[in-house]
């Protein structure tokens, strides 16, 4: 099957990354490959897009580290909580996962702290999400099309494919330096934004050599030498791992919770789709890596909003206190274009306008302030 043409598939290869609303902060990122770059044949940018988007994937399995170091505030920390996704913090910070892919319709993903383990699989029509900590489960029949899969973030290619969808003429495509992930050989592959008001300086996309699977996935902030951003393999097999790896057996007193076909998936949330941005309150302002969104807000989810209206009652309310909480602790902007709340880091921003709107992109405040006052 080949990787860079099923989006199943790219969801569980490849990382959370650039474009994402991602929130975090921590110590510097270092490199995950150390030692002497290894000698491979030469192959040209074509030759290694090509490698990219024929390469097949049958089966695979590893452990994969994500670090980031977006330069956000410690306010921002606390969004994934407000948000009631538990799996929304794993760009926060540095993040061990253990990750298995057997097909279209088997993958799994694995996040291990201190805290316990979370687990999204899928086999088949059956999706489970299960928490160690809370010993919770909730299981969820997908539908007979397969359609409407939960997204969970795990290893190095829908990163690989918003980066590929960003070639056109206001991207220089070249070729890195050789590296050693995983104790594999790879190439390195290079996207670089022409145009100066993206926050982004460059991707760097690591293809193994002989599979020709992303193996690691960096984003450099303008201005910055080390990744903002990066997820890889520290090991990886390219066997089909075992099927009971994708069989979920309830622990012992856990609480199992059955969801509907349309109800919303588990912790693992789901991430925004082709249909959500052709919806009539989401509109985008430029093209390229300067693409800036503008959506409505929920009256909840406006700075200040879950007070001034009253919080929800029942289980929600302290999330939309918490989330009231975070917003109102942004910095305040004003301007031509309006008012409200600024979440900036070193790869994007985010305005939080007073009349509910939500401006984001991979630019500075100031194309933000541009795209609002439109």
């Amino acid at each position: 099957m080949s990787v860079m043409k099923n989006r199943a598939v790219l969801r569980w290869l490849v990382p959370v990354t650039a474009g994402v609303a991602v929130i975090g902060g921590g110590a510097a990122v270092g490199t995950f490959a150390a030692g002497a770059d290894p000698a491979l044949p030469p192959r040209s940018a074509a030759q290694l897009l090509d490698d990219l988007r024929t390469s097949r994937l049958d089966g695979l399995s590893g452990t994969v580290v994500q670090r980031a170091d977006l330069g956000l505030p410690p306010i921002a920390a606390l969004a994934g909580r407000a948000t009631g996704n538990e799996l929304a913090g794993l760009v926060t910070g540095t993040h061990t996962l253990r990750v298995w892919y057997g097909g279209e319709d088997r993958q799994r993903v694995a996040l291990v702290d201190t805290l316990g383990e979370q687990d999204v699989l899928r086999n088949g029509r059956d999706v489970w999400t299960w928490s160690s900590r809370e010993n919770t489960a909730v299981h969820r029949k997908l539908p007979a099309d397969g359609k409407d899969l939960p997204s969970a973030p795990a290893t190095p290619a829908d990163a690989a494919q918003q980066a590929l969808a960003a070639i056109d003429p206001t991207t220089a495509v070249t070729v890195g330096r050789s590296a050693t992930v995983a104790g594999r050989d790879a190439y390195e592959l290079v996207l670089t934004p022409r145009d100066k008001a993206s926050l982004v300086h460059q991707v760097r996309i690591a293809l193994d050599a002989e599979e020709h699977v992303p193996l690691r996935f960096e984003v450099l902030a303008d201005g910055q030498d080390e990744p903002a951003f990066e997820v890889a393999f520290t090991q990886v097999d390219f066997r089909t791992p075992d099927a009971d790896q994708f069989r979920f057996n309830p622990p012992p007193g856990v609480k199992v919770t059955e969801e509907s076909t349309d109800a919303r998936p588990g912790p693992a949330g789901r991430m925004p789709g082709k249909a959500d941005a052709q919806r009539p309150d989401v509109r985008t302002v430029g093209t390229g890596w300067t693409t800036v969104v503008v959506a409505k807000l929920d009256a909840a989810a406006k700075p200040g909003g879950a007070k001034a209206g009253g919080a929800k009652a029942g289980a929600d309310a302290p999330d939309a206190d918490m989330l009231a909480q975070v917003l109102g602790d942004l910095p305040k902007v004003s301007g031509d274009w309006g008012s409200g709340r600024l979440l900036s880091g070193k790869l994007f921003s985010v305005l939080l306008t007073d009349d509910g709107r939500v401006v984001a992109g991979l630019v500075t405040p100031e194309r933000l302030y541009q795209a609002a006052k439109g």
